[in-house]
């Protein structure tokens, strides 16, 4: 195992001590909001907190991008890591057990390193650029289904959070499939399709933290990660499309249909 890749897996997991201690008495947890629909708790914080300093003390001419405190670090690092301390906020909020601490490497631009860590289930899926996807040391691959109408897709679009607003442009991907699970952590949805229990994902206005890790988890089970044009600007426009080989390119089709007026 990649000595980057170990040292993040002890952070991911020293966060999910964390996460699961707090969902023990949901009832004292102190809540905010930073926007609509979008909330951050004291475990948020103490998870991000505690993988930082892991990272850092192992190795402090790194950066690090994460979700509730911006970027800290050198500012010309060569390496950055980038992290969601709990990605499905609102679902550990209500008890559901649909969260993970993600950590990515990124290194010149490029991700060489992820660990997506489910602590209710225990379920540790890592990857290392050139290396394969596992998920508790199993080699996993995305699905080998072929055939669009029996895809099981998750999603982050407009009308999956609230308003369907927007929400046209994907109709005609989303008749076409055999369901659409909107389950409230993009990272774990990227983490299902790599290893085959979802086919697809289409994600729309994500930060790079919802997308680092799950994209490299994709992409070394044999996946494809790209934007709705099947390029890649992914990362910097926040939308994208993840899937197994032949699901992926159905997928770009459906959104290229314009919707039934």
């Amino acid at each position: 195992m990649h000595p980057m890749l170990n040292i993040a897996i002890k952070a991911a997991r020293r966060a999910g001590t964390i996460i699961n201690r707090a969902s023990l008495d949901l009832e004292r947890l102190s809540v905010a909001r930073k926007g609509p629909r979008d909330y951050v708790t004291e475990v948020d914080r103490a998870s991000e907190e505690a993988i930082v300093e892991a990272l850092l003390a192992a190795y402090p001419d790194h950066a690090v991008l994460g979700e509730e405190f911006g970027r800290q670090g050198p500012e010309n690092a060569e390496y950055q890591w980038i992290i969601d301390p709990l990605d499905g906020t609102t679902n550990f909020i209500h008890g559901l057990p649909n969260y993970v601490v993600s950590i990515a490497l990124q290194h010149r631009g490029q991700i060489t390193q992820a660990v997506v860590y489910d602590p209710s289930r225990n379920e540790l899926f890592t990857a290392s650029r050139g290396g394969g996807t596992f998920l508790n040391d199993r080699r996993v691959r995305v699905s080998g289904r072929t055939r669009f109408a029996e895809a099981l897709l998750g999603a982050h679009w407009p009308g999956s959070t609230g308003p369907a607003m927007g929400a046209a442009r994907f109709a005609a991907m989303a008749a076409g499939c055999s369901s659409v699970r909107r389950m409230g952590a993009t990272v774990l949805d990227l983490a299902y399709v790599a290893s085959g229990r979802l086919d697809g994902f289409c994600g729309v206005g994500l930060k790079p933290w919802d997308m680092a890790a799950g994209s490299l988890l994709v992409q070394e089970a044999g996946g494809l990660v790209a934007d709705f044009e099947g390029e890649q600007s992914w990362m910097t426009t926040g939308d994208v499309l993840a899937g197994s080989p032949k699901i992926f390119a159905q997928m770009v089709a459906g959104l290229q249909q314009k919707p039934a007026t």
